[in-house]
């Protein structure tokens, strides 16, 4: 039968301090209840009695556990956390070394800066599996209200749900939640201007005539990136044995690329393979100027190699950032408003595509994996090429006159 001993604290509180023996060898457990004030004795003792009674049914039917048991489940549970990673730690141990192996350096790198900019300052100190559906909601929701596309957290998703589903595989959480984080949607004000950004055919002519005006090398490059679709990386690994001037062809075969860890190197196209495409007739015109320009400079042209965007005055490689700043300036010297070089890839497949050119066709000069996927980003001049096929068969057929 479990004790009663009345007792006093410091600052002169009543309690009672409960205590049941287990048995011989066995720790003794106590409790304590505190006297209500204004109770009487009576009252007291019937109460007391009531929760004595409760306390050793409890501490015999094993609800109570001794200090000893305590501090060994407190210790137990902090050797399982340990196990349990935060989200930094799992990211940097062993996420971003498995994109090290099985992705492109390019690739690690854009997902390593999503990671520390955006990602670790709001979960990065959290331990995976504490982390929930609404936290993760909420982060993506406060990007968006701070001004950012919903492209660009859904990059963020695409990052989290790879994050979770290795993370789920490993067993070092027992559930995922990104299965229940909806992907972004536009916001009302991006909804109005969803479209691919991408010049105008007028607009486009007129980027042409400001670029007769420019260096040689810099016009080629317009010219090449305008008149061909192709990417930024690709003209700028472009080699002079990859440049077919009797078929009027080029070989994209490397992608020249930047990251702060790795500084400039080489590697493979986007979709790991190397293609084939033609080349209008003045954007080959301007190549041969421009090799031709190179044979009387101090410039060595090797022909079974070199690159032919190169820095002023050698032979070595430009740098992939060289690009951008250029256009910056060139816009801002003809008063074109947001010129860099993904626009005016998105420029010729959009042209291509309004002007009746085959999906298929397009998707392969872009070295896009399917036609789908172009239709997916060019949607709108998708539909308006459609209406300009059929416009097309019904004047030739004279049915509209």
């Amino acid at each position: 039968m479990a004790s009663t001993r009345l007792k006093e604290t410091k600052d002169g509180k009543k309690y009672y301090e409960i205590r049941v023996r287990m048995g011989r060898d066995k720790a003794e457990l106590s409790s304590r209840w505190y006297v209500p004030e204004g109770w009487s004795q009576k009252a007291i003792d019937r109460e007391l009695a009531k929760v004595s009674a409760e306390y050793e049914r409890q501490c015999k039917a094993g609800e109570v556990k001794t200090k000893k048991q305590v501090r060994a489940e407190q210790e137990q549970k902090a050797l399982e956390d340990a196990k349990i990673p935060t989200l930094k730690t799992f990211a940097e141990t062993v996420f971003l070394p498995y994109l090290a192996e099985n992705k492109s350096e390019h690739c690690r790198s854009a997902y390593k800066g999503v990671l520390e900019k955006h990602i670790y300052p709001a979960l990065g100190s959290m331990k995976l599996r504490d982390i929930t559906e609404d936290e993760i909601t909420e982060l993506l929701a406060l990007k968006q209200r701070e001004g950012l596309k919903a492209a660009s957290c859904k990059k963020y998703h695409t990052i989290l749900c790879s994050l979770f589903k290795m993370a789920k595989a490993q067993k070092k959480i027992s559930r995922n939640p990104m299965l229940e984080v909806e992907r972004p949607r536009p916001t009302k004000a991006e909804g109005k201007d969803s479209t691919i950004k991408a010049f105008t055919k007028a607009e486009a002519i007129r980027i042409l005539e400001c670029a007769n005006k420019e260096p040689l090398q810099w016009k080629t490059l317009t010219y090449l990136l305008l008149l061909t679709g192709c990417r930024k990386g690709e003209a700028l690994g472009l080699k002079w044995n990859c440049v077919n001037f009797k078929t009027g062809t080029l070989l994209l075969c490397n992608n020249l690329c930047y990251t702060p860890a790795k500084g400039v190197y080489e590697d493979t196209l986007k979709n790991g393979k190397s293609r084939e495409i033609p080349c209008p007739q003045i954007v080959m015109d301007l190549l041969a100027e421009l090799r031709e320009s190179r044979r009387s400079n101090v410039i060595t042209l090797d022909k079974t190699g070199g690159y032919v965007f190169t820095q002023e005055g050698t032979s070595e490689h430009m740098h992939p950032d060289s690009p951008t700043w250029y256009f910056r300036k060139f816009g801002d010297r003809y008063g074109i408003k947001d010129l860099h070089p993904h626009k005016l890839r998105h420029t010729f497949a959009s042209i291509a595509i309004k002007n009746g050119e085959d999906v298929a066709s397009v998707a392969a000069v872009l070295g896009h994996s399917s036609p789908n996927v172009t239709m997916n980003f060019y949607v709108s001049a998708y539909e308006e090429g459609k209406r300009h096929a059929s416009d097309t068969v019904s004047n030739a057929l004279a049915v509209n006159e």
